[in-house]
């Protein structure tokens, strides 16, 4: 597969940078602020075919690619607003690391009204805690360092970033990161670390007596006309600074249109233009594909694109050159997976295309089919475990997933119900399950969706699909009945996790 980066450069090569052909398109001044909302244009507008963009949608359906929206923004104007099945783009959606460059942003924003400074020690803003693993390099350790990823701090990315696993089943996310270790000098070593970014956030709040969210409000998000926000927090009440953010794909793309141009928005500097072009150049070569800005991700060598990228496809891409934003949300899948169906549909940037009015329709349709669920498929007879299992509780010891109890009832041909007892919780939640290949839904987390379905894969063998439909949270689990046991394999598609652990019945 060819690297993004290469791909850009290469038609940036072709549409913008060979000056006998072009000549080179800058970023104009907006004639109108998304504040309140975006406008609307056709592909041809701006030099995409509309048809190819619906052969690409229709693509990434049959290809069950994991996308859950895509937004193409030229100009300042949407080009392509696509919700694929079963997000609708109704609710806010998770943008795990894309937090990370939001939280740097803030951090920015405050150091420039004079409320922290970059360049302060890290230790110094935490001076009520009892800090291990002191030494010089700890104390060195600055603000700006935690923003790029090279403050030295004993964290590895490896095993589905065990460092964060391990501080989130900590008591206190702050004091476990505080107290690693430092293996490398500050500034001079990138190590993929969300619990430093994560201590941006208590920085943030011990310098400015305000959460996070609660300094973003004014700072960043209300300017922008981002309203509708969710943004979890640790266990000490702060917000998470490196994921847990939730924002609609609209106001994604306002962070990646902030940022085209230049920190301004409707005449007020949000954040200083210096800030913007250093998060977007290289601060730490990170030996591996993109480099590393200030939270936002940088191709080698020629700049011609950058990135705010979460796990499971949430990602923010502006192209200056083109005055382009791409947004996408998804529930684990890689830009890798869509992007060669997307290059065909780039026509002519420098040109207006002639209006198309049967790409267009082709357009339309292909939106209203993405959007739609799957038709129902037939219902096969359930084998004769089921009825056995139905309505018995099965008891689990501690597992990945915080299951302590479970329950299925299979009463009706087309759904079946889940009763899900948690650690720390009192009373089971319930949810529907489609057995007819259309999730059920039910409120999540904060009344966000969640959908459920599954099928019999064998006469012992139930398989059920847990979609976080707002979340990058997709869970394929295997249970498999004997007897008066079950063991339960799953497979976790953002995190890229699997898991098993066993229950027995309850008085069998």
């Amino acid at each position: 597969m060819v690297p993004l980066a290469v791909l850009l450069l290469l038609l940036l090569l072709v549409f913008v940078l060979v000056p006998q052909l072009h000549g080179p398109e800058q970023v104009s001044t907006p004639t109108y602020w998304p504040t309140d909302g975006w406008h609307n244009s056709t592909p041809e507008e701006h030099g995409f075919d509309s048809a190819k963009l619906a052969e690409a949608l229709l693509t990434m359906r049959e290809q069950n690619i994991n996308i859950h929206s895509l937004m193409i923004i030229r100009d300042g104007e949407v080009l392509l607003d696509a919700y694929f099945y079963p997000y609708d783009g109704t609710t806010v959606h998770d943008q795990a690391s894309v937090t990370k460059s939001v939280m740097t942003t803030l951090i920015a924003i405050a150091d420039e009204e004079g409320k922290l400074q970059l360049d302060q020690p890290m230790v110094s803003y935490f001076p009520d805690r009892t800090i291990r693993n002191m030494d010089f390099r700890k104390e060195n350790i600055t603000v700006r360092h935690l923003t790029s990823m090279s403050s030295g701090l004993d964290c590895t990315s490896e095993r589905d970033e065990e460092t964060l696993n391990e501080m989130m089943t900590s008591p206190d996310w702050v004091q476990f990161t505080l107290d690693r270790q430092v293996i490398w000098e500050p500034g001079t070593h990138f190590v993929y670390c969300s619990p430093g970014m994560h201590l941006l956030s208590p920085i943030l709040q011990n310098a400015t007596g305000m959460t996070a969210l609660e300094y973003a409000r004014p700072n960043l998000l209300e300017p922008l006309g981002i309203r509708d926000v969710i943004w979890y927090t640790d266990p000490q009440g702060y917000n998470v600074g490196s994921a847990d953010l939730y924002l609609h794909p609209h106001d994604m793309a306002k962070i990646g249109y902030l940022w085209l141009n230049k920190g301004q928005w409707e005449g007020e500097q949000i954040v200083s233009p210096e800030w913007v072009q250093d998060s977007v150049s290289v601060q730490m070569v990170t030996g591996g594909g993109d480099d590393y800005g200030y939270g936002w991700w940088v191709p080698k060598d020629e700049p011609v694109a950058y990135s705010a990228i979460g796990r499971g496809g949430q990602r923010i891409l502006v192209v200056p050159d083109w005055d382009l934003i791409v947004v996408t949300t998804g529930g684990g899948f890689e830009f890798d997976e869509i992007e060669p169906l997307l290059i065909p549909a780039i026509v002519d940037l420098d040109h207006e295309l002639p209006a198309n009015p049967a790409g267009m329709i082709e357009l339309e349709a292909a939106l209203d089919t993405i959007a739609q669920p799957p038709a129902p498929l037939p219902v096969a007879q359930l084998p004769e475990i089921a009825s056995e299992i139905s309505g018995k509780n099965f008891s689990f010891d501690p597992n990945p997933l915080g299951v302590q109890k479970m329950r299925l009832e299979f009463n009706g041909p087309g759904e079946a119900i889940v009763y899900l007892l948690f650690t720390e919780e009192e009373q089971m939640v319930s949810w529907r399950i489609g057995l007819d290949g259309v999730y059920r839904f039910s409120p999540g987390d904060n009344d966000l969706p969640l959908g459920m379905r599954g099928y019999w894969a064998d006469a012992q063998t139930f398989v059920m699909e847990y979609d976080e439909i707002a979340n990058n949270g997709h869970i394929m689990l295997r249970m498999r009945f004997e007897a008066d046991r079950v063991v339960i394999e799953g497979e976790e598609a953002a995190h890229e996790l699997t898991l098993m652990f066993e229950g027995v019945q309850e008085n069998p």
